[in-house]
């Protein structure tokens, strides 16, 4: 009996029991994320006898591992689904042009331009903690499109060492202290705290540095798309310093 992924993103889970999959053996599988349920059983009846032992190509493992944070609910559908054309079609995997394939290594750019994403627009706020190092803990609020949690992780451990951390997104959330990662369920933003006093200096720095004259708004928001605005405090100054670039590029001109 196959066992139920232990979250999201358990591309290890599903990777042990894909063998067995591919080889039919779906009968119980059942799934505790996205809307897996019952995406695997039609192929028990109608290839299991034809199914040949498993042998992964290089690169396949990255690339899954990769999809299975995507928030696609079919992605572990579309992986099991390439992976029985990749025991049937010679060939198949060197095909660049594949149209299955071209979805899966696009789910998988989408994946690592959010944990890129999430490493930049991640913004912490020092908050009062009696049980944290010093009594400070730094608190961050994101809310990432995909579940790339445990994937961001490794960088903010080597980034912020030295401090208690957490970071609580709608998906999931992590806390370091320093010496041990440990992850806890979902939070929502009313969790997360309030703007503060050295968040304001942070503001008033951000205004002093900007530059109208380097003003190229589509250039921005390609580099840091909208939906983050609402995560980063110096974004509550972004239409404003962009309503007044002209007025400012024109004193620094002294026009």
């Amino acid at each position: 009996m196959q066992l139920p992924l232990r979250y999201p993103a358990d591309w290890d889970g599903f990777a042990a029991q894909l063998p067995a999959l591919l080889a039919g053996d779906d009968a119980g599988w059942t799934h505790d994320v996205g809307m897996q349920a019952g995406l695997f059983g039609e192929w028990a009846a109608t290839e299991a006898g034809e199914a040949t032992a498993w042998r992964p190509p290089a690169g396949w493992d990255a690339l899954g591992r990769a999809v299975a944070m995507h928030a696609d609910d079919d992605r572990y559908a579309r992986l099991l689904a390439f992976a029985r054309r990749l025991q049937h079609e010679q060939g198949l995997w060197a095909d660049v042009l594949d149209a299955d394939r071209r979805r899966l290594q696009s789910m998988a750019r989408q994946v690592g331009r959010e944990i890129h994403k999430m490493h930049a627009f991640v913004r912490f706020r020092e908050v009062a903690d009696a049980q944290a190092p010093g009594g400070r803990r730094h608190v961050a609020w994101f809310e990432p499109v995909h579940h790339v949690l445990r994937a961001a992780a490794p960088f903010f451990v080597d980034r912020f060492a030295q401090h208690a951390w957490a970071i609580l997104t709608p998906l999931g959330c992590l806390h370091w202290d320093g010496q041990r990662l440990t992850g806890a369920g979902p939070a929502s933003r009313e969790d997360a705290p309030p703007e503060d006093a050295g968040e304001a200096l942070w503001l008033t720095y951000y205004r002093s540095i900007f530059n109208p004259a380097r003003v190229k708004v589509a250039a921005m928001k390609k580099e840091m798309p909208v939906r983050y605005w609402a995560q980063m405090p110096e974004t509550q100054l972004i239409s404003e310093l962009i309503k007044d670039a002209p007025r400012r590029e024109g004193r620094m001109r002294g026009v």
